[in-house]
């Protein structure tokens, strides 16, 4: 087993050239303060006990990996699902909050602060507040409040407080950058518990640890089932979350092939889709650096996805040093293709995908009509309840 994880981020938060903690003074000590309580309390044996005991007892972990037979069966090829659709709440995120918020907790933090795009993350926020007993504000752009209002629902009922972002595009950018504002105003009382791993260290690397049980369950489950390990493995990539936590057990397996798969949206045109790696160049936004779509004078690009999870104008410095390392091919999915594997999975299996998931599920498609003796592996990192209102209305119920 390599080093990696020890190595990477270094002390001061960076994967290479790429994350860091580019914020003001007083936020630099303050997550100074975050990341020394990440090593000291939650490496503790009390903590780390807890958490698992969460995972098992009240997030249903391990979730499973399934077999798609008949998609398998008509496209070539054989598609493997990690099954993150069921646990608690719906989607991965949960990994990650349920250690954030118990961090805060343990720091005696009197509010968590957080944004949302999909709704997921929002979601699983207000799920770990409510377990903890901690008041919870979620921040989201009204375009994602009207596409994704069963989800907004579900953070009211939780008891979280959804505060509508109006600026800009009102759409996830705008939702984090309200969110470090209103971290801003109170970082000694209140934690940013961010959404991905994304933003200044040690967020990045505080969520891939967390969510790297799902690479690691994943790697043990297909073993047991196949005898092998999986040929490819994909996951779709807005922040990065989702992705990072399944390719970490697969890192050290130099022969099996990982793929991150960016939103395409309408096209390669500027505007119109979300491929942070595939089309941006190096630059800052939130308090990290890594690849971002950016104007000439780098101020962050408009971007668009269908998924509203993946429309994020940069990525999590972590991929894109697996980038640079040839490590992780970045490759991409459009509107199309994503809504069509979205039905297809659906109607050949009976499991409804999250659009963010479907990117991926549209990848591993192709992937299996272009080998057709080979295995991947995807990491179906939500399921797709939030999403069908949306989607029947602005696409009908038939494939494009």
């Amino acid at each position: 087993m390599s080093t990696y994880f020890k190595d990477y981020p270094d002390k001061n938060g960076f994967f290479g050239p790429y994350g860091g903690a580019y914020v003001p003074e007083n936020l630099k000590a303050e997550m100074q303060k975050i990341a020394d309580a990440y090593y000291r309390i939650g490496k503790s044996h009390d903590y780390v006990q807890e958490l698992r005991q969460i995972r098992k007892h009240f997030q249903g972990r391990p979730t499973p990996v399934y077999y798609c037979r008949n998609l398998s069966e008509r496209l070539g090829g054989r598609i493997y699902l990690k099954r993150e659709d069921l646990n608690h709440s719906g989607a991965h995120k949960l990994n990650h909050c349920m250690g954030e918020v118990m961090l805060a907790k343990y720091l005696g933090k009197k509010k968590v602060i957080a944004e949302t795009g999909a709704g997921q993350h929002g979601v699983a926020m207000a799920t770990a507040a409510a377990y903890f007993g901690i008041p919870c504000d979620i921040y989201m752009g009204e375009v994602d409040i009207a596409k994704q209002h069963p989800n907004v629902l579900r953070m009211k009922i939780l008891g979280a407080n959804v505060i509508p972002v109006t600026h800009g595009q009102r759409t996830l950018k705008e939702a984090v950058d309200a969110a470090f504002e209103a971290y801003l105003k109170d970082p000694e009382g209140s934690i940013y518990c961010i959404g991905s791993v994304v933003g200044p260290h040690p967020f990045p690397m505080m969520v891939r640890d967390f969510q790297k049980v799902v690479g690691e369950e994943a790697r043990e489950q297909f073993l047991e089932m196949t005898g092998e390990l999986p040929d490819a493995v994909a996951a779709c990539v807005g922040g990065g979350s989702n992705s990072i936590g399944i390719f970490c057990g697969f890192l050290d397996d130099c022969d099996v092939k990982l793929y991150g798969v960016e939103p395409l949206g309408r096209g390669a045109n500027p505007g119109d889709h979300a491929a942070s790696v595939t089309y941006g160049r190096p630059g800052i936004l939130h308090g990290f650096k890594s690849y971002t779509l950016q104007e000439e004078d780098g101020s962050p690009m408009p971007v668009y996805s269908v998924a509203s999870g993946l429309d994020y104008q940069s990525v999590g410095p972590e991929h894109a040093w697996l980038h640079d390392q040839g490590r992780v091919e970045y490759v991409t999915a459009d509107d199309r293709e994503t809504l069509s594997a979205f039905f297809e999975l659906s109607r050949n299996e009976g499991i409804i995908p999250a659009i963010e998931s479907a990117h991926a599920v549209a990848y591993a498609i192709r992937y299996a009509k272009e080998h057709p003796r080979r295995s991947i592996l995807v990491n179906l990192s939500g399921r797709g309840d939030k999403d069908i209102d949306y989607v029947v209305e602005h696409f009908g119920l038939q494939a494009p």
